[in-house]
């Protein structure tokens, strides 16, 4: 599912140490709602190991990523004894990173990016290319 982001990814681990990411995407519907306009469905998402570990280093609220997973619904006993809770989310086995997080320097700029930002990574001009 391709989608943005709606905060800034959490990063946690468990207490055996395993890196869990758990973020929301915004995923447009292919068809719009009476008034014509289109509406969003709000995906809880879950990355594990390194995959949750890249996404809490390269993703932040509004970027664009492309999830692939698994669909879970899991239960779960309520904190004040008011019932069962019933949680539907996607446990990420990939994602691509359409968008990159915004450096320091962009963020200095406003957001706006750089001259080179526009040519790909920059390569300092001492080091050699590969090719």
């Amino acid at each position: 599912m391709l989608g943005r982001l709606t905060r800034d990814p959490e990063v946690r681990y468990t207490q055996s140490g395993k890196v869990v990411c758990q973020f929301t995407l915004a995923v447009d519907r292919f068809t719009t709602n009476s008034e014509g306009q289109r509406e969003a469905d709000f995906v809880p998402i879950v990355a594990w190991g390194k995959v949750g570990e890249l996404c809490g280093n390269s993703l932040a609220k509004g970027s664009r990523a492309l999830v692939d997973g698994r669909l879970q619904i899991r239960s779960y006993e309520a904190k004040d004894g008011s019932g069962k809770r019933w949680v539907t989310e996607v446990i990420a086995s990939t994602v691509q990173f359409l968008d990159r997080k915004a450096s320091s320097n962009e963020q200095q700029n406003h957001g706006e990016p750089s001259a080179m930002d526009s040519f790909g990574s920059q390569v300092p001009f001492d080091e050699e290319i590969p090719f």
